[in-house]
């Protein structure tokens, strides 16, 4: 054991552990067949950190994902994502992109929303898009639910979501999103997108 930690540094569960106490959140061990995860509380919202796999047939991938369900009283949904090289692609299929007046932001990501003056207000919120921008790989999107074999939420409960490939053991960058999360919720308190009524769901 000791050998691998020096051969390939800390454990994605050592580093956790140390991100659950950073953060005042609490670290969950998965046992067994279960995941380990990292719990915040913030304005009467569980925030969770965690791992999922997928199997291709031929190769198992690791997704590393946070997610927060909320009540949403207007439906108000959003996706924010780095450009890539397929962005043009996307604009010439017509997918809609909304720029919010920060020519930098604006020039790194693509916004799609349901309502753009309430996204235009949300990302007026200068620490989120600083938040965003210090994520090298980030897809920040409002989810109605988990799909098929994730939880299902109530009527008018929706889940701020981020997932990303691989396994995230950066302690910085997982504070980072923590923030990001946190202030983003925040946020659409403030422009009324938000409630902090507890949206009675527990994700899996």
């Amino acid at each position: 054991m000791r050998i691998a930690r020096r051969l390939f540094g800390p454990s994605r569960k050592e580093i956790w552990l140390k991100l659950s106490e950073e953060v005042n959140g609490r670290f969950v061990e998965g046992g067994f067949l279960g995941r380990d995860k990292v719990e915040v509380e913030h304005g009467g919202w569980t925030l969770t950190l965690d791992t999922y796999v997928v199997s291709t047939g031929k190769v198992i991938l690791t997704f590393t994902r946070m997610r927060a369900p909320y009540v949403n009283p207007d439906g108000f949904r959003f996706t924010v994502y780095r450009k890539s090289i397929f962005s043009g692609l996307g604009k010439l299929l017509g997918m809609q992109d909304i720029e919010i007046g920060d020519p930098p932001f604006d020039e790194g990501f693509i916004v799609k929303a349901t309502d753009e003056p309430a996204v235009r207000m949300l990302l007026a919120n200068a620490t989120i898009r600083d938040l965003l921008s210090k994520q090298k790989d980030i897809q920040l999107v409002v989810k109605d639910d988990e799909g098929w074999f994730g939880t299902k939420f109530p009527e008018g409960v929706d889940e701020l979501y981020f997932v990303t490939g691989g396994t995230i053991t950066d302690i910085d960058r997982l504070k980072l999103l923590y923030d990001l999360f946190a202030e983003t919720l925040d946020e659409l308190c403030r422009i009324g997108a938000a409630s902090r009524t507890p949206p009675d769901v527990t994700v899996k």
